[in-house]
């Protein structure tokens, strides 16, 4: 993290305790917060699924988180691999800011895989929070009663690809029995990943496809955001960004995630995530058939 970011606390009784967490049944007593909680007035959405998502599960959450933080909504999720780290860079592709609850404490970023994902959270504005102190190891308990923080913040949960056995399942749970929305993206009929997406649709969950969708559905309309003025991003690049950058560079013409995926013989996720940081820094952009240099 930033070595100029200050952990910061709220008890259930400050002014400063999220309005709408203090209304679920179990808020937290204490919540730890490494740079800033967004203004209270302005919508907060979640957006969680499983941590094997696809790449076109990855891409989908991105471009929802993407658009409707460009609307002034604040994105909400859990900062784990998979549907929430692509909710998070979402926010960040569109330097806006982003809410991240961890299932540890705030000492350790996890998973350290999403450590420049969280200093970029940090850098345009948002928060890390969790309700364990700062040395609290990742249980694995941790996380599923982190998930009741993540839907208490937000007024709606978006599930993007979960399966039976998924913690996104438990948090849609708690977004209803908090009173909260709940929006299901669906995926194949067949696909074993997207089995518990289904069965939330079947039980009651409204199906949605884009941010236009959901911001419709909560009968909400896009806020004007103020002037961005986070400090411009780096261009230099890592290996896997020079990697991926170079094949769309050398191939000519524009190429879909898995033919990229295939000729960088890196991780499905790696590509994802690798794409996602060369459109921010402006030297790739997404087209109808593929990514080309930008």
């Amino acid at each position: 993290m930033p070595s100029n970011t200050n952990m910061l606390n709220v008890g259930l009784k400050d002014k400063n305790y999220p309005r709408l967490l203090k209304e679920i049944t179990d808020p937290p007593e204490i919540l730890y917060i490494l740079g800033s909680l967004p203004d209270e007035n302005l919508p907060k959405i979640a957006i969680v699924g499983t941590r094997k998502a696809t790449a076109n599960s990855c891409l989908i959450a991105r471009k929802i988180s993407k658009e409707l933080s460009e609307a002034g909504m604040i994105v909400v999720s859990g900062l784990a691999m998979g549907i929430d780290t692509a909710a998070h860079e979402g926010a960040v592709s569109a330097k806006t800011k982003t809410i991240a609850v961890l299932g540890n404490g705030l000492n350790t970023i996890y998973p350290a895989q999403n450590q420049n994902l969280a200093k970029k959270i940090i850098e345009f504005g948002g928060a890390i929070i969790s309700e364990y102190s700062p040395d609290e190891p990742a249980y694995p308990v941790n996380f599923l009663r982190r998930n009741r923080i993540i839907s208490g913040l937000s007024i709606a949960t978006v599930v993007v690809e979960a399966p039976l056995r998924s913690g996104s399942l438990v948090t849609a749970r708690l977004a209803l029995e908090q009173g909260r929305e709940v929006f299901v993206v669906p995926g194949p009929a067949n696909s074993f990943n997207y089995a518990g997406s289904h069965l939330l649709i079947r039980d009651g969950a409204r199906l949605v496809a884009s941010a236009k969708e959901i911001l419709e559905d909560l009968n909400l309309q896009p806020l004007e955001l103020p002037k961005k003025t986070a400090a411009p991003i780096k261009l230099e690049l890592t290996a896997e960004e020079k990697a991926v950058f170079d094949i769309i560079r050398n191939n000519g013409k524009p190429l879909n995630i898995d033919k990229i995926t295939n000729l960088s013989k890196l991780e499905a996720q790696t590509v994802s995530q690798t794409i996602t940081f060369l459109i921010m820094k402006s030297l790739i952009k997404e087209t109808a058939r593929g990514y080309i240099i930008k």
